[in-house]
């Protein structure tokens, strides 16, 4: 017998979404995760709120819905609102009830804005990798360094002189044209309209130069999770100087190795390691003028070579944040935003890679 197709609205609904979510459903461990965390930053977004007043978004909404929104790769806040609206499972992860009104885009940006401003990213971050070491997943002696161009939320067309003669009125004010040839371009004498902290850049000879910021992360070869990140203006050293600065942050007074490419390979870099107390296990740069700052005496160890078969893995970090968390062109401006938001990524990231790394050990 055929059924009928149609749909009667029920008055009352006794179904929650904890029982429509599946126990085995991958969302689930990783809301464990995350709920830990919460609970540990509990205390920072206490100092964050003020004792009186209208109710604002809970922050651990606020964040459950930021990582939804990179780990299924939803490309705008109000996309988000509208998914969240209308999936059972998203409003399971995020803690709403069926019948509970979702956020309008605007507010749920305001509210988080308050996030952003602080440094709530670095704790979530720093709480995650706690969590890992706890799990015996993470390494402390041996690390690998990178860095890559995130593209700004700003046009070419806007990288205009600083100082000198005034351009004629344009002649489509929301999209004019402009003609570049012949004229000389650098950071030094110009700057984006829209993001003044975006630098011209580009990653390698014969590369398109777009307006960028550099993100740089540290990563552990145990397992390759993220241990620090950092985005600077892409200045040229960025790479560099981010590291320096990550590598000075390990805890611990034990000797550690760093990895890297070709890039680090500078004099400069591999002596501030050696202070730092970090062997560097970077890939030498023979073809550079002068030889390479690594010699024999580093490159003959097993586990030199080992360091450059695991600093690869920091390649697959760059895949997934630009991939998947939509970071390739990021939709915030000024450093200490893309900052934010790039940390934040990054702490989805482990969240994904622990979660995978709990699922392949077999249960007894």
């Amino acid at each position: 017998m055929r059924g009928a197709d149609h749909q009667q609205s029920h008055r009352f609904s006794y179904l929650s979404p904890e029982k429509r979510v599946r126990q085995d459903h991958p969302l689930r461990a990783i809301r464990a995760m995350v709920d830990e965390v919460l609970g540990q930053l509990s205390r920072r977004f206490d100092t964050m709120y003020a004792d009186a007043g209208r109710p604002s978004i809970p922050p651990e909404k606020l964040l459950r819905a930021q990582l939804l929104q990179m780990l299924y790769s939803i490309r705008s806040e109000r996309l988000l609102m509208e998914e969240i609206d209308y999936s059972m499972l998203f409003r399971w992860f995020v803690g709403l009830n069926l019948d509970e009104n979702v956020w309008d885009p605007t507010t749920f940006t305001k509210n988080r804005d308050r996030l952003l401003e602080a440094d709530v990213a670095k704790e979530f971050l720093t709480q995650v990798i706690a969590q890992a070491k706890d799990q015996g997943l993470t390494s402390d002696e041996h690390f690998t360094v990178d860095g890559t161009l995130l593209e700004a939320w700003a046009s070419v067309k806007s990288f205009q002189p600083k100082e000198g003669k005034k351009r004629l009125p344009p002649d489509d004010p929301g999209n004019p044209t402009v003609n570049f040839r012949g004229e000389k371009r650098s950071n030094e004498t110009h700057a984006s309209k829209t993001d003044p902290e975006a630098q011209l850049a580009r990653k390698g000879e014969g590369k398109e130069s777009k307006l960028s910021y550099s993100g740089n992360l540290l990563v552990e070869n145990r397992n390759g999770l993220i241990v620090n990140a950092e985005v600077f203006e892409a200045n040229g050293t960025a790479e560099r100087d981010a590291a320096l600065v990550m590598l000075e942050q390990i805890p611990g007074t034990k000797p550690v190795t760093a990895g890297g490419d070709k890039g680090f390979d500078t004099r400069d870099f591999v002596a501030e390691c050696r202070h730092l107390g970090v062997t560097p296990h970077v890939a030498q740069n023979l073809g550079r003028r002068g030889g390479s700052a690594i010699d024999g005496r580093t490159t003959h160890h097993p586990g030199y070579r080992l360091s450059q078969k695991k600093r690869k893995r920091i390649e697959e970090c760059f895949g997934w944040l630009k991939t998947i968390a939509l970071l390739r062109k990021v939709r915030h401006r000024g450093v200490c935003k893309v900052d934010w938001i790039f940390t934040f990524a990054c702490a989805a990231y482990n969240l994904v890679r622990m979660r995978n790394l709990a699922a392949a050990v077999p249960t007894v």
